[in-house]
């Protein structure tokens, strides 16, 4: 059956459209864009009018805990979470159990989303056999089995010489290397940002140099190999900076931030809040300050999740024993449109750019376009109505989320992924 959305604001960064467009989609892929379409017979509809509809979203980096904690989440919950969310394509860590570190558990993963995911789903291989820092894993491996790109992340690789050669393999075959950049002996047994909220709240800190020495480190070994690197989920207003001096270099990197890097402050943790312990940990009004600046200045090239799901059990203890991470799936479009679009930090089209195009190209994806013959993933969200965030209604296995009950806005309406309308009017199919 074809699938005709009418009358609907269509944004898409790469061919620069903006404007009220329909789309016409047909056996999976866009056939036309134009206006005034036709509904013909054997045709569905979507009446898009008073909404936005871009590129389905894209995330470079999420946590979907399949194989091995199933219990958080597995392909199944954490893609329906994602569609909800409007994303249509995500990439997964491999900090499963057993390790994303071979063709086997690459195969599992693409096998299974197959048979169960809601969206498309990419896995990321890792860096180091099992993530010990100690022995790379077999790169060409994993880029063969469909590994979309390769990282320790939850883990950094703490010795120079192997990120050296991690960068130097990985250019061997194109593959992205996604650093998680973290110094443990600064971390020691650090549990939220170091400075005044955890003195006062009598807790160890982590000092925002421990992120910010390591990219430095990264940058330089990716000026030094000559080789693309892309910083996850940067927090300090320092790393900004660098990246930004690195750029004008000419250093071959990207680099991402998430949600709550630009929503939340420290401040968050108070009341020993575990729902606002994440790694890294939320920075300070100045930092976030500056992640808004670099988003708005393309120093920071993508907006993903980090979705990490965890079980009630793993937050609901003492701060210092909780597990670091939060559900982020169905709440990041909302935090954009609510803290960078309505504020005019961004444009829909700088959305577009930094959650859907760069994204697609950092991975090596061919998605995050509206143009005839691609792919049809889409989403359709309206950007001015409100919505009370309500955990409990999530379809993530886990409800670990920092904004329960916050009121955000922008609300996503239809998720279509390879031509199939996977949510229709907030409800998943």
């Amino acid at each position: 059956m074809k699938l005709l959305i009418k009358n609907g604001h269509v944004v898409d960064a790469r061919t620069k459209r903006d404007g009220i467009f329909d789309i016409l989609i047909d056996e999976g892929k866009i056939v036309e864009i134009g206006k005034d379409l036709e509904v013909g017979s054997n045709c569905d509809y979507i009446d898009a009018a008073g909404k936005y509809v871009i590129p389905g979203l894209v995330d470079a980096h999420c946590h979907l805990r399949d194989p091995g904690y199933e219990y958080k989440e597995d392909i199944e919950s954490g893609s329906a979470s994602a569609a909800m969310g409007g994303f249509t394509s995500i990439a997964c860590m491999p900090n499963t159990n057993p390790c994303i570190d071979n063709q086997e558990v690459v195969k599992y993963i693409i096998n299974k989303a197959k048979q169960e995911a809601y969206v498309n789903v990419y896995p990321i291989g890792a860096i180091t056999k099992g993530q010990k820092g100690e022995e790379l894993a077999e790169i060409g491996e994993l880029k063969f089995a469909g590994a979309v790109a390769i990282s320790d992340d939850g883990k950094p690789v703490k010795s120079s010489s192997l990120m050296k050669k991690a960068l130097q393999y990985a250019s061997m075959f194109d593959i992205t290397v996604i650093s998680h950049c973290e110094d443990l002996d600064l971390v020691e047994d650090g549990v939220m940002n170091e400075g005044y909220q955890s003195t006062v709240m009598g807790l160890r800190g982590i000092p925002s140099v421990a992120e910010s020495i390591m990219v430095a480190r990264d940058l330089l070994l990716a000026e030094y190999t000559n080789t693309p690197i892309h910083i996850a989920h940067v927090s300090t207003e320092t790393s900004v900076e660098l990246i930004r001096f690195a750029k004008k270099r000419g250093v071959k990197v990207t680099a991402e931030t998430c949600p709550h890097y630009f929503s939340l402050t420290e401040e968050a943790c108070e009341g020993f809040n575990t729902m606002a312990k994440v790694n890294p940990p939320l920075r300070t009004k100045k930092d976030v300050e500056a992640i808004i600046e670099g988003l708005k200045d393309s120093t920071i090239d993508v907006i993903a999740t980090d979705h990490a799901p965890h079980h009630e059990d793993e937050k609901n203890v003492e701060f210092n024993m909780a597990a670091s991470g939060m559900v982020g799936f169905e709440t990041a479009l909302s935090l954009v449109v609510t803290n960078l679009v309505n504020p005019g930090i961004l444009t829909i089209e700088q959305v577009v750019e930094k959650m859907c195009l760069n994204p697609s190209r950092i991975l090596g994806l061919n998605k995050g376009v509206l143009e005839v013959g691609r792919t049809a993933d889409i989403t359709i969200f309206d950007v001015n109505e409100e919505r009370i965030i309500d955990v409990n209604k999530f379809k993530s296995k886990s409800k670990n989320s920092p904004f329960d009950k916050f009121k955000l806005k922008g609300v996503v309406y239809h998720t279509i992924v390879n031509g199939k309308v996977v949510v229709r009017e907030k409800v998943l199919l």
